[in-house]
């Protein structure tokens, strides 16, 4: 497919470049919103934290910042959203807890694309629902990145944020970083004030956890994936790696093996380890993980981890794996 990037769009490589495609996004969101508000989807991530502060300074308080608990998220990650953008950045921030309304819908689904597009409708659906409860809104902002409109335009996987809307939603369209890559949304967040710990996290899907829980979800093998994922990142930051490799996550298939645990009989789920190193997402290398960590994750993952009897590591560079399972 041919790269759709304007032709006068330079690579973002410095501060000084960041700043004229700031300066540049933020007359063109003023002269596209107008004195209308903007609904935006708030995941916390890498993507739309940049978004939010580019919308904070076009246009301030006509941002209105969503944040939405699918049931999908890391363990402690809806608190720590709150925490960050309410408290701290004074955003105009809105919780929903909707994980009983997701996880319902997912309910009895295996099929990836089918999953990822149940995930993308009904948080349309959770912003048409909102919105109607506000004045004024007559955009939706998003936190599209250009991988996401080459992935989804090759049939490589659906991105929730690419496709445009349901033509019965009165929304337009508000995406500042379509064509930029995810190492040039890291210099634009740096430039615009953003804090290394929000600018450098771990990129994490719109599905969330839900591409990390391959075949049909069910809510005891997605919390031996938030529970296995959440002691990687901590062994992985005690190790110095944090910030030092790019992406890593546990993945828990819908399969079981026979294990032994405590002298007996154990048919319980592996949990893979997935670690990846990329500048622009669209290729990945693989990290060498020490093996002593490898061990003392493992060792932690099955005593810590209900239902896991297994670890595994993934060794499988992209191409021919993509980064996440679905």
């Amino acid at each position: 497919m041919a790269d759709k990037r304007p032709d006068s769009m330079k690579r973002i490589t410095g501060r000084e470049l960041a700043d004229a495609f700031i300066n540049e996004q933020v007359e063109a969101i003023r002269a596209q919103v107008g004195d209308k508000k903007v609904l935006l989807a708030l995941s916390g991530g890498v993507d739309s934290s940049v978004v939010a502060a580019l919308l904070i300074k076009a246009i301030g308080d006509q941002l209105v910042s969503i944040h939405v608990n699918h049931g999908l998220l890391r363990k402690g990650e809806p608190e720590q959203v709150i925490k960050v953008f309410q408290d701290e950045m004074k955003a105009n921030l809105i919780y929903i807890d909707a994980t009983d309304r997701f996880l319902g819908l997912l309910e009895g689904v295996t099929e990836p694309e089918t999953k990822r597009h149940i995930i993308g409708e009904e948080f349309i659906k959770v912003f048409a629902e909102e919105a109607a409860k506000l004045d004024g809104i007559a955009f939706l902002a998003q936190g599209t990145i250009y991988p996401d409109i080459l992935e989804s335009e090759k049939g490589i996987k659906a991105h929730h944020n690419v496709g445009g809307l349901p033509p019965e939603l009165d929304f337009e369209l508000v995406e500042p970083l379509k064509y930029l890559y995810k190492d040039e949304v890291r210099v634009v967040g740096t430039a615009l004030g953003l804090p290394d710990n929000m600018v450098y996290r771990q990129p994490f899907p719109g599905p969330g956890l839900g591409v990390r829980c391959p075949g049909a979800i069910t809510r005891d093998r997605l919390e031996a994936v938030r529970e296995s994922d959440a002691i990687l990142r901590e062994e992985f930051a005690n190790a110095g790696l944090a910030g030092k490799v790019w992406q890593y996550f546990t993945v828990v298939p819908d399969f079981k093996s026979t294990g032994i645990k405590n002298g007996e009989r154990a048919f319980e789920w592996p949990v893979i380890i997935r670690a990846v190193n990329t500048k622009d997402a669209m290729t990945a290398t693989i990290e060498r993980i020490p093996y002593d960590l490898l061990d003392r994750i493992e060792q932690r993952i099955v005593a810590e981890v209900k239902g896991v009897n297994r670890v595994l590591y993934d060794i499988t560079p992209k191409p021919t794996g993509t980064i996440e399972y679905e």
